[in-house]
């Protein structure tokens, strides 16, 4: 045992000896969910149990993640830069750089935390080799079917392969089932507990139950993207997330207007499911606050509930008869491991949502999903790097409904969990000497202080790089185009470029952005 080991499981059984009882933590993020989907977002997609989290905690207006899967994944669980930790910032691959960072889930195992996992994983070693007592979901990086295995050995349960039901099988009811199971085995031990939950959904293909369409079905033929649009910039109004002087983003003029659209309820249909996908999360959450309940360990236990990027706009505005209706050199998945060939194509022929359909909802519903920020998954516009956040923790969050405009990053996450179970981070691990990390402890902001902000947040994303200082963003989309200049306190969807009018800050900005560049390894 190293030295470091010795320390923190000392100091860990003197806490018990003297009665204290350290928090719990459940971290909660789903995939591809637009900034504005949650009812406590503005969205009309009934998530009850998730705004219960918001009713009696507190939800983030500027939290920020790193526009695409992995590289979100990659700081959430490192609390450094994900170039830092070897990936690149505009893939799906893994960290390669596992000698310059440690994981959450590795320090607070060590530290005499029960720690679990569910959902996606994309790892080079698996999650039980990396700081995980237990774990179940596949060991891939998205090749994706909700219904089913796409290839063999898809899912794990701890570190045995995991085999498919016969019948029944739904990715997200597996996933709130494992939740479950996970979560009362850690409520009924005598070890603080992390999970952590990484949910697929609402990440295309568009896959949901029958049962739980059908109630949305009818909402989007009603109104449109266009109109929800508008309705959630009211709720979002009302409920403070968005200031009366602040101005959206205008949809795309690529976006057809709705009432002209000849192909509504395939359109709506699009739509439903996704909502759908939304709602299997919602229910899920639900069970585990139960668990909480039930158990006594609410109270002193924090859930984080977040997104990896914004929403995704692959699937097209029009109806396709090849690919799989959300994105070109998708015929790769023609086949399941159960040899049940996926229909190509989306449209009102081919509905999405069975077990043999493959498809998006679109750039249209995207834009909704994102509403008031402009651009979508992979950019370092708004639309792609801010997240809702919702933390609940009544032992310390003692009014809830509460917002906080005070900004953060996914990079925090790892700082807050340590903060919260009284844990240093490590300078040597397990032969490791990982790189300090960048992250802040948003625990301050918890007890509703105002905490020492970051000095600068970047980003250097699939589509663009970016710079932040407090209400200043810089922004390039490509990179061979000039840096545009926003303030975010009064144009949060990016209209009004100020970089003529502020060459100076510019100018500035810009050296800050490449001495972040040089510090973290981005290209």
């Amino acid at each position: 045992m190293t030295f470091f080991r010795f320390l923190v499981v000392t100091l860990m059984l003197g806490s018990i000896a003297n009665g204290a009882e350290r928090p719990n933590i459940v971290l909660i993020m789903v995939d591809d969910m637009g900034w504005s989907d949650l009812g406590c977002y503005g969205g009309e997609i009934d998530t009850p149990h998730i705004d219960s989290l918001a009713a009696d905690g507190l939800r983030w207006t500027r939290f920020y993640n790193n526009a695409v899967c992995g590289a979100t994944r990659a700081s959430l669980l490192t609390g450094l830069y994900c170039q830092q930790t070897g990936h690149r910032g505009d893939r799906w691959n893994e960290p390669k750089n596992y000698n310059r960072c440690v994981l959450i889930s590795e320090v607070m195992q060590a530290a005499g935390y029960h720690t679990a996992m569910v959902g996606k994983w994309q790892g080079r070693d698996l999650a039980v080799r990396r700081g995980f007592d237990r774990f179940f979901g596949p060991n891939c990086q998205g090749k994706i079917s909700y219904w089913n295995a796409v290839q063999a050995n898809d899912f794990y349960l701890n570190d045995q392969p995991w085999t498919f039901p016969d019948t029944g099988f739904f990715m997200t009811d597996a996933f709130n089932d494992y939740a479950i199971e996970f979560l009362e085995e850690a409520t009924a031990g005598e070890k603080p507990f992390f999970l952590y939950a990484a949910y697929l959904a609402p990440h295309w293909p568009l896959h949901a139950r029958e049962e739980t369409i059908a109630k949305y079905r009818e909402r989007y033929r009603r109104k449109g993207w266009a109109d929800w649009r508008d309705t959630r910039i009211e709720r979002q109004q009302e409920m403070g997330l968005l200031p009366e002087n602040a101005t959206p983003a205008p949809l795309s003029r690529s976006i057809p207007d709705w009432s002209k659209d000849r192909r509504k309820d395939w359109q709506a249909e699009r739509m439903a499911v996704y909502a759908a996908q939304i709602s299997n999360v919602d229910r899920g959450v639900g069970r585990m606050l139960e668990v909480l309940r039930k158990s006594g360990a609410d109270k002193n236990t924090l859930v984080l509930f977040l997104s990896d990027n914004g929403a995704a706009p692959n699937g097209g505005l029009k109806p396709t008869k090849s690919g799989f209706g959300f994105a070109p050199g998708a015929n790769n998945r023609r086949w399941r491991k159960d040899g049940v060939a996926i229909k190509p194509g989306s449209g009102p022929d081919l509905m999405p949502g069975p077990h043999d359909t493959f498809a998006g909802y679109g750039i249209a519903w995207a834009s909704t999903s994102n509403t008031p920020l402009r651009d979508h998954k992979q950019s370092a516009y708004e639309g792609g790097i801010r997240t809702p956040l919702i933390a609940r923790w009544p032992e310390v969050i003692k009014q809830g409904g509460q917002l906080t405009r005070q900004a953060g990053h996914i990079i925090d996450i790892m700082a807050t969990c340590l903060d919260v179970a009284g844990i240093e981070y490590p300078t040597e691990f397990q032969g490791r000497r990982p790189l300090p990390m960048e992250g802040k402890s948003l625990v301050p902001i918890f007890h509703g202080k105002q905490r020492t902000p970051h000095e600068l947040l970047a980003w250097k994303c699939g589509r663009g790089r970016a710079i932040q200082m407090g209400d200043w963003k810089l922004v390039r989309p490509r990179d061979n185009q000039p840096w545009e200049l926003y303030n975010l306190g009064n144009d949060i969807g990016e209209t009004t470029n100020l970089a003529t009018k502020f060459p100076d800050r510019v100018q500035s900005m810009s050296a800050k952005y490449e001495s972040w560049r040089k510090h973290v390894g981005a290209r």
